[in-house]
């Protein structure tokens, strides 16, 4: 683990292994209920990402792009439909992260608030879960 430019870096397998953790560390009924999602690490938002979302490549930590839960209807999975897709971005998350106690909260707080957006939470939703859970 390296530290350069005041924020903490890691290799990918180190970053995936502290999200997975993260992911584990979930309440049960959250994993009880997560059904055809992925989850990926990038070092960046796209520029196709930060077109649509309106923001630079460090602007976000994490997205979100699916059907929320609220919004699936019974004719979700009559045919094939691709997972939903929560993406961290490492290098933005790792950039606001002094060491690696901070990271990893911060890891688990990207991947519950992405979670939150999957349950159909809109921002202010989201952040009233994170406060009783985090």
């Amino acid at each position: 683990m390296a530290q350069q430019r005041g924020h903490i870096e890691l290799t990918r397998d180190a970053f995936e292994e502290i999200a997975q953790d993260a992911y584990d560390a979930l309440p049960d009924d959250f994993h009880d209920t997560i059904d055809n999602v992925y989850i990926v690490v990038e070092d960046y938002p796209s520029e196709e990402t930060q077109k649509k979302m309106r923001v630079s490549r460090e602007g976000l930590l994490g997205l979100y792009e699916g059907v929320p839960l609220t919004q699936r209807g019974t004719w979700y999975g009559s045919t094939p439909v691709l997972p939903d897709r929560i993406t961290l971005y490492q290098k933005n998350i790792e950039a606001v992260c002094r060491d690696e106690d901070e990271l990893e909260l911060r890891i688990m707080e990207v991947l519950f608030h992405e979670l939150g957006h999957y349950f159909g939470m809109d921002e202010k939703q989201v952040r009233a879960a994170m406060k009783k859970f985090m």
